[in-house]
Order: C-alpha cells, then structure tokens, then sequence
C-alpha cells in the first residue's frame, strides 16, 4: 500500500503504534515527549488525522488515541521501511547496531515500494532487524513474538535475548560491549528484591554481570 500522508503524519502514526503496543491509547503527554513537539501541536495534529477520509485514528479528549485499521496500516508500512533499512545498512553498507537508527528514520519516507522490495529480497526476506524487532511482512501483518523483559526474570531462570531497545545509541553500544546481543544465552544467579538489580552470566563472557533495571528493562528475552 502507497503511503500518501506527510513525514510528520508518519511519524505520528509510528509512534502512536509502538505506544498502543505497549498498552492501551497513546496520551497526548506520551506523544509530545517522544515527537518533542508542544502538546498542543499533538492535539491540533490528532484531530487533523482523525478527521481524515479515511480517519487514521480515533482520538478523544483526555482519553488518548488508538489507530484505526487504515492508520495502522500505513503505521507498520513505516515500520517496515524502517527495520528493513537498519538491516540493509548494517549487511551491506557497514553501519553498527548503534548508528542506524537515526538514518533509517530519515530514509523511511522517501524509498519507493520497488525499492523496499529489492531491499527485502537482496537480504532474504528477514524476519527480524539488527536488534532483533520483528519487521512486518510484505502483507503488514506484524510477526508474534512471546518475549519478556530481562528485569522479570529471577534466580536460576535461563533465557535467550531475542531483541533490545534500538534507539538509544549509548545503551546498544554498551550491551555490544558486555556481549548482551540478540541470539545470546543468560542465566540469573541472584535478584536483588531491594534495587531490582540482577546478577548474570552471559554466554561466552568470563565473568558474571550486575545489571540495573535502566538496562534490564530494555532487554527482551524468551524463557
């Protein structure tokens, strides 16, 4: 499906959607925070999308916002660009985990769909990107994943990490640097019920690891 709406609506829709991901409508507060616009550029913004034909989303007044199906189509067609162009710059072009984030937001409004596709092909239809988020499939259906935060995890539990955050650029390269990546096996040996900090071996690391939660809630992993 073509997207016709703006950068900026884009942006709205993509941000609306991880927010409903993570539970429930998306707040006006949530929304300017993570657009670093006004709050009242986001209510202006809301009511344009929702009174569009057809509306993009269903917005109330102090209730939030949730995409409707038409919204949340073109969401997960961002989506997909996007983690289609973190693979394609980290497999082909170089870039770190750490650096791509950034250039694939500028690039996500501009490839064509031909240009997605062959991204796609050349990379063998990935499932996942660099930090392991699933990558919608071309029919934007968003694969199912049954992943937990590494900050639920207690003593003796053992685990796969599956994805992280993939945006902030100072927390993936320190995870790149204690081994803490995709693909990568852990064992808890202590949880401290006072600070939630948790004490780990990661696999192919020498030595065990105190991780706070600032860390551990930004690790996804499946039990």
């Amino acid at each position: 499906m073509s997207i016709i709406t703006s950068r900026s609506i884009q942006d709205y829709l993509k941000q609306i959607y991880k927010l409903n991901q993570d539970g429930g409508a998306a707040s006006t507060t949530d929304l300017a925070t993570r657009l670093n616009v006004a709050p009242a550029s986001v209510t202006g913004m809301l009511q344009r999308m929702a009174s569009a034909n057809p509306p993009l989303v269903v917005y109330k007044k102090h209730q939030g916002v949730t995409l409707t199906e038409a919204g949340q189509r073109q969401a997960l067609e961002v989506i997909r660009r996007h983690r289609l162009l973190e693979s394609y710059l980290v497999s082909s072009l170089g870039y770190t985990w750490d650096e791509v984030h950034e250039e694939a937001c500028r690039l996500e409004h501009d490839i064509s769909e031909d240009f997605e596709s062959r991204i796609a092909q050349a990379l063998g239809n990935p499932s996942c990107d660099p930090h392991g988020d699933p990558i919608p499939s071309v029919d934007l259906t968003m694969p199912a994943e049954s992943t937990r935060q590494l900050s639920s995890l207690r003593t003796g539990e053992q685990a796969t990490v599956r994805r992280v955050s993939g945006e902030e650029p100072a927390l993936l390269r320190y995870l790149s640097q204690i081994g803490l990546v995709p693909g990568k096996n852990v064992i808890i040996l202590d949880y401290s019920a006072f600070d939630g900090n948790l004490t780990l071996q990661v696999e192919g690391q020498s030595s065990p690891l105190v991780l706070g939660t600032a860390v551990t809630s930004q690790v996804f992993v499946e039990v």
